[in-house]
C-alpha cells in the first residue's frame, strides 16, 4: 500500500484544522480565557468600579474567616451527600424496572425523561405549587395521614430537603437513561446461567447486575457529584438561598458576591476553591475506582 504524499498530508491537516477552528476559538474565548482571567482576578480587590489592584492571597485568607462561606460550604456538602446517593439508587432501580418487557414501556421511559428536558422555570413553578403550605399537593397528601405539613420553602429545617427532592426528581431521568444503556449492554447469557443454578432475583442483581454495571455506576457518580457541587438554578429560582441562608450553596454565594455585591476578586477566589474541591473529589473517585478494579 502506497503512502500518501506529504503535500496531501499537509492538505488534509489544513482542512481538519479549518473544521476544528470554530471549536478551538470557542474553547479559547469562552472557556480557557475566562478561567485564566478568573485566576488573575482572584488575587485582586476589583469591584468593577475601582481600578484593578492586586491584594495577594487576601481573598483566600478571608474565606477561612467568613462565617457565611463556611455555612454555604456546609450546605453544599449537605446537598451533595444526601442527593447523590439517593438519586443514584432511585435511578438505578427505576432503570432495572424499565428494562423489563412491559406494556407501554417506551411511554414510561419518555415520561420519566421529560423533567430532564423541561424548562427549569416551569419545574420551579410546579414545585412551588406542590410545596405550598396552604393548598399544596404534598401537604394535602400528608393530611390524609393526620400529619400537619411544614412550610417547606420558608422553613430553615425543611427548605434544603425540599430542594433536594426537587433536584433528584429533575435529574432522575438522565441517570436512569445512562443506567438503562448499561443494563442493555449486559449479556443475557449470565442471567440464563444463573437461572439454571436456581438463583433468585436479588442474587442475580447483586452478583451479576451490580458488578457488570460498575463502570456505568462510576460514570453516573462522577457526573452527579460534579453537578451537585455546581447546583445553582434550582436554588436561585426556588428559595433564593433562604430562609436564613439554609439553602444557600457555594455557586449561589459566588453569584451573589460577583453580581450583587460586585466583589469580583472575592467571588473568583471562591470559584477556584470550588474548582479544587471538585478536582480533589473527582481524583479520589478515580483513585478508588482504579484501586477497586485492580483488587
Amino acid at each position: 500500500m502506497m503512502k500518501p504524499s506529504k503535500p496531501l498530508l499537509y492538505k488534509d491537516g489544513f482542512w481538519a484544522l479549518l473544521m476544528l477552528l470554530p471549536n478551538i476559538i470557542g474553547f479559547l474565548m469562552f472557556l480557557l480565557l475566562p478561567v485564566l482571567a478568573t485566576f488573575v482576578i482572584s488575587f485582586s480587590s476589583w469591584n468593577l468600579s475601582d481600578s484593578f489592584q492586586f491584594n495577594g492571597v487576601d481573598n483566600y485568607k478571608e474565606l477561612f474567616h467568613d462565617p457565611v462561606f463556611k455555612q454555604v460550604l456546609g450546605n453544599t456538602f449537605y446537598f451533595t451527600l444526601v442527593s447523590v446517593p439517593i438519586g443514584i439508587a432511585l435511578s438505578l432501580f427505576l432503570a432495572v424496572f424499565l428494562n423489563q418487557k412491559l406494556a407501554l414501556i417506551r411511554f414510561y421511559r419518555a415520561a420519566f425523561f421529560i423533567p430532564v428536558i423541561s424548562s427549569m422555570v416551569a419545574i420551579t413553578v410546579i414545585w412551588q405549587w406542590i410545596y405550598n403550605p396552604e393548598f399544596g399537593l404534598l401537604n394535602y397528601a400528608l393530611s390524609w395521614f393526620g400529619i400537619d405539613g411544614p412550610t417547606w420553602l420558608t422553613s430553615p429545617k425543611w427548605a434544603m430537603p425540599a430542594v433536594i427532592i426537587a433536584s433528584i426528581w429533575k435529574s432522575l431521568g438522565f441517570n436512569m437513561l445512562i443506567f438503562l444503556a448499561g443494563l442493555q449492554s449486559i449479556s443475557e447469557d449470565y442471567y440464563e446461567a444463573a437461572d439454571i443454578d436456581g438463583a433468585t432475583w436479588f442474587t442475580k442483581f447483586w452478583s451479576i447486575t451490580l458488578p457488570l454495571l460498575s463502570p456505568t455506576t462510576f460514570f453516573v457518580t462522577i457526573i452527579s457529584i460534579i453537578n451537585s457541587f455546581q447546583v445553582f438554578d434550582m436554588i436561585a429560582l426556588l428559595t433564593q438561598g433562604g430562609p436564613a441562608r439554609s439553602t444557600s450553596v457555594l455557586v449561589y454565594y459566588i453569584f451573589q458576591n460577583a453580581f450583587q455585591y460586585f466583589q469580583m476578586g472575592y467571588a473568583s477566589a471562591m470559584a477556584y476553591v470550588l474548582f479544587f474541591i471538585v478536582l480533589i473529589v473527582t481524583f479520589i473517585q478515580f483513585w478508588r475506582q482504579k484501586k477497586w478494579g485492580t483488587s
